[in-house]
């Protein structure tokens, strides 16, 4: 699935819910699957009492993956050239995040057009958990 350049406008936007009410079982799903045990992540104990946080919160790629996947659904994975985010803030159990990606400017290349996207996602107060950047080649 790759898009042309007669299907996409800059400034068009997508948005999804990622997830709503996010719970620990996901957060050490992710843990498992990724390999990544950090016990901020994993061990309330050790989150609150060694750390000083108020409880586990997720991993930052967890929340990556999930923002990445609106701009795969809709660009198509085998396009995608460039996809980077900066983390804003934690993510905890409980949270609803919601993403929104937006077409900032399509280019001509000499490989074809690509598409620049911005990427936000949100918390269910409207803070910004994650931020990025990602480009996608379209069809010619």
């Amino acid at each position: 699935m790759s898009l042309s350049p007669d299907e996409i406008k800059v400034g068009e936007s997508r948005e999804r819910v990622l997830v709503e009410d996010l719970r620990r079982t996901r957060i050490v799903q992710y843990a498992g699957a990724s390999g990544d045990f950090n016990p901020l992540h994993t061990d309330e104990r050790f989150a609150v009492e060694a750390a000083g946080y108020p409880g586990v919160f997720a991993h930052g790629m967890l929340t990556m993956g999930m923002t990445g996947r609106v701009l795969t659904d809709w660009a198509g994975p085998e396009s995608l050239l460039r996809y980077g985010v900066r983390f804003k803030a934690q993510v905890w159990p409980g949270d609803t995040l919601t993403a929104t990606v937006t077409v900032e400017s399509i280019e001509e290349t000499p490989d074809g057009p690509v598409v620049h996207f911005t990427l936000r996602t949100v918390n269910q107060h409207g803070a910004e958990v994650v931020t990025g950047t990602a480009a996608a080649r379209l069809e010619p």
